[in-house]
């Protein structure tokens, strides 16, 4: 069961505790590393959350995942969190940890989800434009297609959604022919 208020404490400590060694930049990699692998590993979260996986051997596949990847503090972190039995909590510590670590660096995550594959130079220009025009410190833009769209693009960040895309002028279209909005002017 996903637990935030928990996973925004560990997150917290770990700042912290990275902070005060001097190793922020090196763990925030890490818990990069460990959000993309949670992401891409299914199999690798159900793992963490499966109760019939014993601790040990948890720790011992963690470590297999991890080793070489991670700094010690991030190692240690991993370990004292299978003692713990919290290693289900894992890819929701890791993101909230990003999450803090770009609130407290003013960067800010941004989705541009387009019909096609854009170039990298169209990128950069959505980047800027939007630091630009909101305000915004950093931006990090994470891309992703969608040919639903038909065309246009959807821009999801600080929980707005700018919606330009076909699909939704078309479906506001359908909506205004069924709502027959215009059949009581004719009259």
């Amino acid at each position: 069961m996903p637990n935030p208020r928990l996973a925004a404490r560990y997150a917290k400590s770990l700042i912290d505790l990275s902070t005060e060694k001097g190793q922020l930049e090196a763990v925030y990699a890490d818990m990069k590393y460990l959000e993309a692998v949670c992401k891409q590993s299914k199999d690798f979260v159900n793992l963490l959350k499966s109760p019939i996986i014993k601790a040990d051997q948890k720790n011992t596949i963690v470590t297999a995942v991890t080793k070489g990847k991670v700094s010690e503090l991030t190692a240690a972190f991993n370990n004292l969190l299978v003692k713990k039995g919290r290693e289900s909590d894992l890819p929701e510590i890791a993101f909230a940890f990003v999450d803090q670590y770009n609130t407290i660096k003013n960067i800010h995550r941004v989705k541009l989800t387009t019909a096609v594959e854009v170039s990298g130079e169209l990128k950069k220009s959505i980047e800027l434009k939007v630091q630009k025009e909101k305000g915004l410190g950093t931006v990090e833009l994470e891309t992703a297609t969608d040919e639903s769209l038909i065309g246009g693009f959807v821009l999801e960040f600080n929980n707005n959604l700018v919606d330009a895309s076909i699909l939704r002028e078309l479906k506001d279209i359908k909506k205004q022919f069924t709502k027959n909005l215009f059949l009581q002017n004719m009259r």
